[in-house]
């Protein structure tokens, strides 16, 4: 394994320019995304005043699978992110699975919130509404964004770093200046919840939580990967929990027992109390431009994940890992992913899968956790890589939280997850009988 991936990663020709601030605000930019508009009244919703815990909760459980993360990404350092880690120590078959189901995953989640975006613009500006005027801006949305990351992952850095702050920068007005209009009485616990109703909660918190494996696809291109991704990682973890639990605090601090009757726009309705009708505003274009920066976040960094598999032949398509002469990117591979996911976005078909993409992160967080242990196994440690304190305990506890969440699931979903599988594992043989000819 270890002469394999020291071959891939001599065969990659990418620029290393994104350091920590860089990685650490492609983590941030691509977790903090439209949910947290709206999450904090879903949260409300189930554990009322002692929402907090199940923030705390979720917040150690994301925590040890990024250690996971943090551990692979300083071993395995070349682009392509978990599914690179899982091809590495389990070899292609696992690795075409993870890679397909991070691409189907992202793919759908990009189609949702571009559409999302394109909604909210149409509750202000109705001409958004107009079938002809939705495609035409979601073309631009997706090939502008393509456009960006094509001529230079400097400049996708660049904009994932603007639209990290400007999309921070709202919600750190409000939890600032709306301590003043906290009631602590809406704060007040007059019963700790139940470990289930935690665990229930917190299973609907994880989904917000996701996006971290994400960020780090751009391993290749990483500075010092073996110290900047775990560095990176923990600053990204961080911020997010810290700016989770403020924002749930202030909103029910300011709300209290009404935040579970807004779940349109608890945050929206928070700033409404705070600011007045500036709020709004203030929000609106929090949300706009947080819905924007998870597309361009996602943009640079989903198509590479294709760029690897067909760089590791996975997928027997080479013309998908050429890199660009003057731009140094996987050009080919960013038009394809763009491609579809603008396709996906505009004839909207993409429900029927969403169960598929809501188990599909699972799966690679437990494959990145097992992948962990193996890499241990199989490679000698290197000087200056990471390793998780305390042996195999974070990998395990890790592998039976994600098995918690999986158990979740309803037999609709694991029996579709299933087919999901098995039509995979027909389709990869079909390519390797295509290249042993």
């Amino acid at each position: 394994m270890t002469t394999y991936n020291s071959m891939k990663q001599k065969s990659e020709n990418f620029k290393r320019t994104v350091g920590v601030l860089g990685l650490s605000a492609n983590i941030v930019n691509i977790i903090i995304g439209a949910g947290i508009f709206a999450l904090p009244a879903v949260i409300a919703s189930k554990m009322r005043a002692s929402s907090i815990t199940a923030y705390i909760f979720c917040g150690i459980l994301i925590a040890l699978v990024m250690l996971c993360f943090a551990e692979a990404g300083s071993k395995v350092i070349n682009t392509g992110g978990p599914y690179t880690y899982i091809e590495t120590a389990f070899g292609k078959y696992a690795g075409f699975l993870g890679g397909i189901f991070a691409i189907i995953g992202t793919l759908f989640a990009d189609a949702a919130v571009s559409n999302a975006l394109v909604n909210i613009l149409g509750s202000a500006y109705p001409i958004f509404e107009r079938e002809w005027i939705r495609l035409l801006f979601l073309f631009i949305i997706f090939f502008g964004l393509a456009y960006i990351n094509i001529i230079g992952l400097k400049q996708g850095i660049g904009l994932v770093k603007f639209n990290t702050i400007a999309k921070l920068t709202p919600l750190l007005i409000l939890v600032l200046i709306g301590w003043k209009d906290v009631s602590f009485n809406n704060l007040y616990i007059d019963a700790m919840p139940s470990t289930r109703k935690i665990g229930e909660t917190s299973l609907i918190l994880f989904f917000a939580f996701q996006g971290a494996e994400t960020g780090l696809v751009v391993g290749g291109e990483v500075i010092n990967p073996k110290r900047t991704v775990p560095k990176a990682i923990f600053i990204s973890i961080l911020i997010v929990v810290c700016m989770y639990i403020l924002i749930q605090t202030v909103s029910q601090g300011v709300l209290g027992s009404d935040l579970p009757n807004f779940k349109a726009a608890p945050l929206a309705e928070t700033a409404k109390v705070i600011f007045g009708p500036l709020g709004f505003t203030l929000l609106f274009i929090g949300a706009v431009v947080s819905m924007f920066g998870f597309l361009s976040g996602s943009i640079l960094n989903n198509p590479r994940v294709v760029y690897a598999l067909s760089r590791d032949n996975v997928i027997p398509l080479k013309t998908l890992s050429k890199i660009h002469k003057s731009f140094e990117t996987p050009y080919i591979a960013i038009i394809v992913y763009t491609i579809i996911g603008f396709i996906v976005s505009a004839t909207g078909s993409f429900e029927k899968l969403a169960i598929i993409a809501s188990s599909a992160i699972l799966i690679i967080y437990l494959g990145v956790a097992l992948s962990v242990m193996k890499l241990r196994k199989s490679q000698k440690p290197k000087e200056g890589e990471f390793k998780i304190p305390g042996g195999f305990l974070v990998p395990i506890l890790s592998i039976a939280i994600i098995l918690y969440f999986l158990s979740n699931l309803s037999t609709d979903e694991l029996i579709a997850t299933g087919i999901f599988i098995a039509v995979l594992s027909i389709i990869y043989g079909i390519f390797k009988l295509k290249s042993r000819a």
